[in-house]
């Protein structure tokens, strides 16, 4: 399975389609550094992707991160990330890339 980088305006529309325990430099070897710091509130990093079957895919945390903890802990401590898209397909797509 081959994946791109997809534009945020891409994402518009996905929601949580399923999570994940991986950590920070597994996303980062396979995917690339995050494409987005996130919203400096909830998100500290996110991955916008579109698969070769033009599935669209969304790679974040969500609140449990320094963004939304204070400032403690960093991106790098983050284990569970959440996958989003428009189907199930994304958080399939997603665990095959990574082989979770």
């Amino acid at each position: 399975m081959i994946f791109t980088r997809a534009s945020s305006r891409a994402a518009n529309g996905t929601s949580l389609q399923g999570s994940m325990n991986v950590s920070y430099s597994r996303l980062v070897e396979v995917f690339g550094k995050p494409h987005s710091k996130g919203d400096g509130y909830k998100v500290d990093a996110e991955w916008c992707l579109r698969f070769d079957d033009g599935v669209i895919a969304t790679i974040y945390n969500y609140k449990n991160g320094p963004n939304y903890n204070d400032g403690a802990g960093s991106v790098e401590d983050i284990r569970v990330w959440h996958v989003g898209g428009k189907s199930s397909r994304a958080y399939t797509n997603v665990i095959e890339i990574l082989r979770v």
